[in-house]
């Protein structure tokens, strides 16, 4: 199931970033990014075209996605983490005990 929906929240990312470049901006010219921004800041708006509601939907549903991943990866794969794995595999390895070098007294 983990992976079912991890490949869908991959497929939704790449529609995502496909939209969001597909789109032209609102302030897209030179002017505008220099701080002459338009009259209609806080005026009216465009209305909404159809590639907003597509990229609205996309990003409720990559949020949606990105929750459902993170209880499904808390809840019942705590200990397959790699922190654990690595915790684990250092109580496996024996350590060597520091012996001091006693110099051999010569004749």
């Amino acid at each position: 199931m983990y992976a079912i929906v991890l490949g869908f929240h991959v497929f939704i990312t790449i529609l995502l970033i496909l939209a969001i470049l597909i789109q032209s901006g609102k302030g897209s010219s030179l002017k505008e990014a220099f701080g002459g921004g338009s009259s209609d800041m806080f005026g009216p708006g465009t209305p909404e075209n159809i590639m907003t509601k597509i990229t609205t939907i996309l990003v409720i549903l990559f949020f949606s996605t990105s929750i459902i991943l993170t209880v499904m990866s808390s809840s019942g794969k705590s200990s397959n983490s790699i922190i654990n794995s690595i915790q684990d595999s250092t109580k496996q390895i024996p350590t060597q005990q520091n012996k001091p070098i006693v110099p051999k007294e010569s004749k």
